[in-house]
């Protein structure tokens, strides 16, 4: 059964750029048709105001969201906000979690973001005891994710060691902990068996795993043609641990041990070097930049022009979900960046866009599948509100979208074809605000 979709005006791409009067005929979830200058159908549904891509969230932990209001005040760092991350780990149980991970991706779905790219390691239950079924937390998240219309990447996270010097996973990390690979490796195969969702691969950092786990799961992922990630550089403390330990880098050490290239995510890649920069760009690492949650937590800002220019695809993440917003996380690009230098013009509008859609879809391992409006790939439309009061009176839509936009104003999202958000209202999660309030003051109880 054809589905039309009309739209006065749309980015399709960033090759193609904003096109007017678009009709896009959709089938089985599939776009079959793009057409420019056209005349819509009478049975076309009209997608107001300016129309992209679905957005990719190439880096979530959805049950950060319960911290969001609740670790700003005060002085601290990240591993002062860490801590209070492990106090809601400690109060997860499955059904607390599916509650708050559906809540969390509705809140994603109605910003906007068709696709969330899930850094999962809450594998085992409070004490450390794996579940009957290893992959039972990956199937919640399947769950929530379902009942939220969006499409989930799930990367099952190799976590087997609290520092690189080795020292041993304690407390609340124990619900993150593999014995050894082969633990990690036969959960993933059991995520693999969970139907609705893309599987993947991911190391937590240089931290969280020796060298030579790092090595396996680096092969196994490219073996399963799976998309990688690690978080990466995140902090000056873990460079400083890591070159105490190794002698080398965290970059250094991936590069070494196989886990720097296209198909790989590093995530944050804050504190690099000059050889840091050429090693990630060079093997066509994507580096997926979370600025929102980077500022949040103090961490710093990242080279994100200079890896761009070395050869390095951007993809943009909410991460801690300080705020879910990816207008805000790719603006906040060159934004932080302009601070930093003192110059505007890093990154295009165009570019910014790209990373939040087309990027995104490369990091998430959808390379072709997702992040642009094209004939072949699924049907994933975001309608943004040009008449709102921050876009009022722009006259290019992308730079008015890119730099003033917010997630308020996004009205409509299409999943697969299917409508999902309609007139700013989520259509199967009746009440997301109320749904947040309940499964957050449930952690807190």
């Amino acid at each position: 059964m054809l589905t039309r979709y009309f739209a006065d005006q749309a980015w399709l791409s960033a090759d193609k750029g904003v096109s007017r009067s678009v009709s896009i005929d959709v089938a089985d979830g599939r776009i079959v048709d793009v057409t420019d200058d056209s005349v819509p159908h009478r049975d076309a549904i009209r997608l107001p105001g300016f129309v992209i891509p679905g957005m990719v969230n190439a880096h979530s932990h959805a049950f950060h969201r319960a911290l969001r209001g609740r670790t700003h005040c005060g002085t601290g760092d990240f591993w002062s906000w860490r801590r209070q991350m492990y106090t809601v780990v400690e109060r997860l149980s499955p059904q607390r979690y599916l509650d708050l991970a559906r809540a969390t991706y509705a809140e994603m779905v109605l910003a906007g973001i068709t696709t969330v790219v899930e850094f999962h390691y809450v594998h085992h239950g409070r004490d450390g005891t794996p579940y009957e079924n290893p992959a039972h937390m990956a199937a919640v998240l399947a769950q929530a994710a379902a009942e939220a219309g969006i499409r989930l990447v799930l990367l099952d996270t190799l976590y087997m060691q609290a520092d690189v010097d080795g020292t041993a996973l304690a407390g609340p990390q124990l619900r993150f902990a593999d014995d050894d690979v082969h633990r990690w490796e036969s959960r993933l195969e059991a995520t693999t068996a969970i139907p609705g969702i893309t599987v993947g691969a991911a190391i937590h950092s240089v931290r969280g795993a020796p060298p030579e786990a790092m090595r396996h799961v680096a092969t196994t992922a490219d073996r399963l043609n799976m998309p990688l990630h690690i978080h990466l550089s995140e902090q000056v403390k873990e460079n400083e641990s890591c070159l105490a330990v190794h002698g080398r880098t965290p970059t250094q050490l991936c590069d070494e041990t196989g886990v720097l290239g296209p198909a790989t995510s590093a995530v944050h890649a804050t504190h690099l070097t000059d050889t840091d920069i050429r090693l990630l760009g060079s093997s066509s690492t994507v580096a997926c930049f979370c600025p929102t949650t980077e500022r949040d937590l103090a961490d710093g800002i990242g080279p994100a022009a200079r890896l761009r220019e070395a050869g390095s695809l951007l993809s943009l993440g909410s991460d801690s979900h300080a705020v879910i917003d990816m207008f805000e996380e790719a603006r906040a690009v060159e934004l932080n960046e302009r601070l930093q230098t003192m110059r505007r013009g890093g990154h295009s509008a165009d570019a910014l866009l790209s990373a939040a859609t087309f990027g995104g879809a490369i990091s998430a391992g959808l390379g072709g599948g997702v992040g642009e409006i094209k004939s072949g790939l699924s049907a994933d439309l975001v309608a943004v509100d040009t008449d709102s009061v921050r876009l009022a009176g722009g006259v290019d839509p992308v730079a008015a979208t890119v730099f003033a936009a917010t997630a308020q104003d996004v009205t409509h999202v299409v999943v697969d074809g299917r409508l999902v958000v309609k007139d700013r209202a989520h259509l199967t999660v009746d009440d997301v605000a109320c749904s947040l309030r309940t499964s957050i003051g449930r952690l807190y109880d």
